[in-house]
C-alpha cells in the first residue's frame, strides 16, 4: 500500500504491522511513476516552447497529487491530503535536479539541483502524516 502507516495495526492473522519508518516514508513520498513519466515525457519536449513545458510541468505535478491521492485511498480513512501534496512537491524537485522540462533553459550548477534533492529527500522523510482522529466515546459511555 502507498499510503503511510503512522501507527501500529493488527491484521486479522494475528500479525502486527508496525508503522512506516523514515526510509518507508521516502519511498512512499515520492512518486516514483510519476518521475519516469516525466523523464519519458522530457524526451519528447525538445522542440517545445518554454511556455508549453511549463505548463506541462504543471499538469504533471497535479497529476502527482491526483495520483497519489487516488492510491492512499482507503475509506473509512480521511484523504491523505499531506502526502499528496508531499509527493507533487517531490516531482517538481525531481525535475528541478533533473534539470529537464523548463528547467532545462535556467542556467544553474548541477550540484546545486543534487544539493537541493538530497537535502529535500532526507527533509521529507522526516514528516511524519497526522494519524487518525482518536475516537470519542459518547458522554456517560465506559
Amino acid at each position: 500500500m502507498r499510503r503511510i502507516v503512522t501507527e501500529q495495526m493488527q491484521s486479522r492473522d494475528g500479525a502486527a504491522a508496525r508503522p512506516d519508518g523514515f526510509f518507508d516514508r521516502i519511498l512512499k513520498y515520492i512518486p516514483a511513476d510519476i518521475v519516469a513519466g516525466w523523464v519519458a515525457l522530457d524526451g519528447l519536449s525538445k522542440q517545445l516552447s518554454q511556455g508549453v513545458l511549463w505548463g506541462l510541468l504543471v499538469i504533471v505535478a497535479v497529476l502527482a497529487f491526483l495520483w497519489t491521492k487516488k492510491q492512499t485511498d482507503a475509506p473509512p480513512k480521511p484523504p491523505a491530503t499531506m502526502q499528496s501534496v508531499i509527493a507533487a512537491l517531490s516531482f517538481l524537485v525531481w525535475a528541478f535536479a533533473l534539470q529537464s522540462g523548463p528547467f532545462a533553459a535556467i542556467q544553474y550548477p548541477a550540484a546545486l539541483a543534487s544539493a537541493v534533492l538530497i537535502v529535500y529527500t532526507l527533509a521529507i522523510g522526516l514528516v511524519v502524516p497526522p494519524g487518525p482522529a482518536p475516537v470519542q466515546q459518547p458522554a456517560g459511555a465506559r
